[in-house]
Parts: structure tokens; C-alpha cells; sequence
């Protein structure tokens, strides 16, 4: 089935949009920008050039995506979030008398958004860092350091509270952990794991 555009989203030219993607209302996507298959990008949410998205990845409303993001597949970002890539920003030269190029430079830094993973409604993400698999951002939370694999991060800045499973119930908390090593079944759907000094380890990963 083909993409589904709403007509007054702003499509640029040499974007690539996957099959059975739908994008909303006034959603601005940049040049050279692809999605892939599947996707949801919410309305009013903007797109920056070269940014790579995977298939089946679900963006709600009003998210901000800049240059340098890479999200793989099976992601969601919440409504609100916005994504950040420049380490020193300025608006202008030191002399205040010419605007900075917004093209990327050696200061413009890359953010990796692993498979599976979710962040929540209102985060700000970062650069120079990733997001591991099936992790999750709680919300409204300020991501300034790498998240590990099946992490639950939370706070202002973000910190490791716990891990999730790949269904995104919690597993355990950390601090309720006796000792460096768990084994852990999920409460929702079986799936088991261990723990091992905050390591998550997938026992019986799904094929």
C-alpha cells in the first residue's frame, strides 16, 4: 500500500517515504530525509534533511527531529520530544554581525535511536550519544548520557531507575536488587532475562 500524505504536510524534494507510512497534518519533512515502511509521523511535527528512520516507527504529535538522528526500527518518539545535535550553539558569529550557517560542522554531533526503543511524551534527547534496544525514556525526562539496552531512564538529567521488557513492562527496579545478579521473568508475557550489574541479558530472545 502506498504512503498516505496528508495535503498540507510539506514533503521536500529526494524524500523517501516507505510503503503504508502515513503522515499527518503539517508535518515538514527535509531534503534527502528517509522513512521507511509502516511509520506514523504525527501532525506538526518537523523532519530535518538527511534523517534516517527505520520501518514501523511511530511518531506522535508536535516532534522535533534535527539533522544527525538516526532511528531505527520499531521506535517510538511521544508527542513533544525534541532532539538536539549542536554541542556549542550560537546564533550568530562572535561579532554579532552575521548569522551562523545552520549546515552542520564538526560541532554537530550524532544521536542513534536503537530498535524498540520508546521515549516519552515531552523528553529533550541529547547529542553524541544512543539510546539502546528497547530502552525507555520516561516522560519529560532530559537524556544527557548514552541509555543502555532494556534501561528505564528517568529525571532531569535522565538516570537509570530500572529495566523493561520488549513488551515494555517493567522487569525490576535496581535498587531493589540483593545482589550484582538477577533472573527475571516478565509479569506481562513470560519473557526471561538476567540482570548482571545492570547488564540486561535476553534469555530467550523472540525469532
Amino acid at each position: 500500500m502506498a504512503a498516505r500524505i496528508h495535503p498540507t504536510a510539506l514533503i521536500e524534494d529526494d524524500v523517501r517515504i516507505g510503503d503504508g507510512t502515513s503522515i499527518w497534518d503539517n508535518v515538514h519533512i527535509r531534503h534527502g530525509a528517509k522513512i521507511g515502511t509502516d511509520c506514523i509521523v504525527g501532525e506538526k511535527t518537523y523532519i530535518a534533511y538527511d534523517v534516517v528512520i527505520g520501518d514501523r516507527v511511530k511518531i506522535n504529535a508536535t516532534v522535533y527531529i534535527c539533522n544527525a538522528v538516526t532511528i531505527e526500527d520499531g521506535v517510538m518518539i511521544s508527542a513533544g520530544t525534541v532532539f538536539t545535535n549542536d554541542r556549542f550553539p550560537r546564533a550568530t558569529t562572535p561579532d554579532l554581525k552575521e548569522l551562523r550557517s545552520s549546515e552542520p560542522d564538526e560541532d554537530t554531533l550524532p544521536t542513534l535511536v536503537k530498535e524498540g526503543a520508546t521515549i516519552g511524551a515531552g523528553c529533550v534527547i541529547g547529542n553524541d550519544l544512543s539510546i539502546g534496544r528497547f530502552a525507555m525514556v520516561g516522560m519529560g525526562s532530559l537524556v544527557t548520557k548514552p541509555v543502555e539496552d532494556f534501561h528505564l531512564v528517568l529525571g532531569h538529567p535522565a538516570r537509570p531507575v530500572g529495566c523493561v521488557c520488549r513488551c515494555g513492562h517493567p522487569l525490576l527496579r535496581f535498587e531493589e536488587m540483593d545482589g550484582p545478579e538477577a533472573k527475571v521473568d516478565c509479569s506481562s508475557c513470560g519473557l526471561p532475562y538476567r540482570v548482571v550489574e545492570h547488564k540486561v541479558e535476553e534469555l530467550d530472545p523472540p525469532r
